[in-house]
């Protein structure tokens, strides 16, 4: 294993006075709106060199789907492409064949990957920016201040959180949309001297394959659950009033494109639960309910609040559900101490290694994989077995290799004789 070098070099850290972009080197690009520019667009991408710097904005806060509704892309020898995808109806098949010829440029790739994977957008090759910058160590990685510290230009914030799916785009959005992808390439190259540096650019080059070839997440069982504030709703009938508002309201924020917050509040539906309203009239008392949308949508709530009522004891939801994993490692100590000293220790020596290699601990292992393996470990403790249990929840080589004879310790652990 490759004994990593020294943190971020100090220029990295100590730059001149950035100086600020306030639009493209080349202006700000025409949207690419209909077919015949997209073909245009794609074979100029396809004829650039090097990596390509990809990006997308959504409009998460504001829309129930997660799609893309704007996506750019720049490459050298060709330029930056702002695509709307909207316009010509997710058919961007000239792209899917232009964007194969290299390495893609992301920055926090896991928000994107999964919009251009919709529109049949997949890389064969990745690096993730703002992954390199964990493992290389820097304690702040959004793209700005990356930027900043490495190549010393300072990004304006701008409106990432904007509702992009607004027609047409303002020119002031379109000019931040282009500055996102305006200097991912140079940044990707300015970490991969860094990483390389420290001797951690094969790390990065695992995480990035694995993050490339992650599998859809699998939906949620009983998402409902994650209403927030469902904690202070104890009761089982209560909790059938949570899930009745949940879906309905999930039902209608889907079939609006709308995003379900905007639909009624997360605690408006622990309001309610926690009331118990009689009737509409009661319901509209409310504080959230006495506005005029939520007024027009009193029937819709009322008939899942009284739905939720009707319903016998055998179908109401289990206020402790079943759960695939281990329990919250807060109850260990008392009921589980033996799991619970297995647990102190792997976390005591994850932290030193992590530290001594200047990496996030949740990067040099991930945290769920470490309580599953503590609260049931092998049958026979060694290092095979161990590394067997590591590469069986996704666990990569290199984060084998770090953690692997610490964790065989931590697993033979045992509890203090108090």
């Amino acid at each position: 294993m490759t004994t990593p070098g020294p943190g971020p070099s100090s220029a990295a850290v100590d730059p001149p006075v950035p100086v600020l972009l306030t639009e493209p080197a080349d202006g700000t690009p025409d949207v690419v709106a209909d077919p015949e520019a997209l073909r245009r667009a794609a074979d100029l991408i396809a004829a650039g060199s090097g990596p390509i710097a990809v990006d997308t904005e959504r409009a998460s806060g504001y829309r129930y789907s997660q799609r893309a509704y704007l996506v750019q892309i720049r490459r050298e020898g060709a330029g930056t492409f702002l695509v709307d995808p909207v316009a010509v109806d997710d058919q961007v098949d000239p792209l899917v064949e232009a964007l194969v010829a290299d390495e893609w440029v992301l920055h926090a790739a896991s928000q994107d990957l999964p919009c251009l994977a919709d529109l049949g957008l997949r890389p064969k090759k990745l690096f993730d920016t703002e992954l390199a910058g964990r493992l290389a160590g820097f304690d702040r990685v959004a793209l700005g201040t990356l930027v900043e510290l490495l190549l010393g230009y300072h990004l304006e914030k701008g409106h990432g959180a904007a509702d992009w799916s607004r027609r047409p785009l303002p020119l002031d959005w379109l000019n931040y949309a282009a500055l996102d992808v305006e200097l991912l390439v140079p940044l990707r190259d300015a970490l991969e001297a860094e990483l390389r540096s420290q001797g951690k650019l094969d790390w990065a080059l695992e995480e990035f394959e694995a993050l490339r070839t992650a599998p859809p997440a699998s939906p949620r069982k009983e998402p409902w659950r994650r209403t927030s504030g469902i904690h202070s709703v104890r009761t089982a009938r209560g909790l059938a009033s949570i899930r009745a508002l949940w879906e309905a309201r999930d039902t209608l924020a889907r079939d609006r494109d709308i995003a379900p917050g905007r639909v009624l509040p997360d605690s408006a539906i622990i309001q309610a639960a926690a009331v118990s309203p009689a009737d509409e009239q009661a319901l509209l008392q409310l504080p959230v309910f006495k506005g005029r949308a939520q007024r027009r949508l009193a029937g819709t709530w009322m008939r899942a609040l009284r739905a939720a009522a009707a319903l016998p004891k055998s179908e109401l939801p289990d206020p402790s559900p079943p759960n695939d994993g281990p329990p919250p490692a807060n109850r260990w100590a008392d009921k589980f101490p033996e799991a619970a000293a297995r647990l102190a220790a792997a976390r005591t020596a994850l932290s030193a290694i992590a530290e001594g290699n200047r990496l996030p601990v949740e990067n040099l292992l991930q945290p769920d994989l470490v309580r599953r393996t503590c609260w049931q470990p092998p049958d026979v403790i060694d290092l095979d077995t161990v590394t067997a249990a590591l590469r069986a929840g996704s666990a990569r080589e290199w984060q084998i290799g770090l953690t692997g004879e610490a964790l065989v310790t931590a697993l033979r652990t045992k509890p203090a004789v108090s």
